[in-house]
């Protein structure tokens, strides 16, 4: 019984196979799935995907990387979807400094009207951090997201930086990069997330896990991801896989 808790079914590298892909993923245990929508393409396609399918989800958000292409009615727009019944969090936001895209000052003025919208509606945020992460702690400490709380998205950043995280009542999730050989850091923060505030995630079709790394990743492999944390905590991977989906399920305010 497994939870992808961010996958996204609504990418192109889905378009010609995506039911197969969903079978695959049952098969392979994993019940529940949220998709991620981050664009004015992949969101509704994300409501799509999961208006026709019992036990996957949506999210719904505007992602730092296409921040530049914001417009104020995006927000009404996201506040007007929040209201829809598969929708349980808004996100991906946050930052970017990777790519080269969307100006610092522009992603973090679009991140924190998210932020407000989240707090104004009482709904939980996925937070997308890519070598961002002090200011992204920091614009979560300014904003109090504490009050909603949230998840960050497939956790890059050290194991110092696991506390701050907590400290703001979000949850930590990890995803590919973890099963990874030479990942040493992101094995060690899988040692000690606690276990309440765990969970795991694809990210597909990005960052499949060994040995499938360099190809499409599925949410099917979320159990390869599952397995690697499971043997780093010294638990077994049927305990891990139902305390990290009964820690989905709370926070998205899904019934079991």
């Amino acid at each position: 019984m497994l939870f992808d808790t961010h996958v996204h079914l609504n990418a192109r590298q889905f378009q010609d196979d995506r039911e197969e892909v969903i079978k695959r993923a049952h098969d392979a245990g994993v019940t529940r799935m949220v998709v991620v929508g981050f664009d004015e393409e992949t969101i509704p396609l994300a409501i799509e995907i999961a208006e026709s399918h019992d036990n996957i989800y949506a999210a719904v958000g505007w992602h730092p990387v296409d921040a530049v292409d914001y417009h104020e009615e995006h927000l009404d727009w996201l506040e007007k979807l929040s209201h829809h019944n598969k929708v349980v969090a808004l996100g991906e936001m946050g930052l970017d400094y990777h790519w080269d895209t969307s100006p610092k000052d522009i992603q973090a003025v679009v991140f924190r009207k998210q932020i407000r919208l989240a707090k104004r509606l009482k709904m939980p945020i996925i937070i997308h951090n890519r070598e961002a992460t002090d200011d992204v702690i920091k614009i979560l400490q300014e904003e109090n997201a504490q009050e909603i709380g949230g998840i960050m998205h497939c956790y890059s950043a050290t194991r110092e930086e696991v506390q701050p995280v907590l400290d703001l009542n979000f949850h930590i999730s990890l995803g590919g990069p973890v099963t990874f050989k030479n990942a040493h850091e992101v094995k060690e923060v899988a040692k000690l997330i606690p276990l309440d505030r765990l969970l795991i995630e694809t990210d597909a079709p990005f960052l499949a896990p060994h040995p499938n790394r360099g190809k499409r990743n599925e949410p099917a492999y979320v159990k390869l991801v599952a397995e690697e944390i499971a043997r780093l905590r010294e638990m077994d991977v049927s305990e891990l896989a139902e305390v990290t989906t009964d820690n989905a399920c709370r926070f998205f305010g899904i019934s079991d």
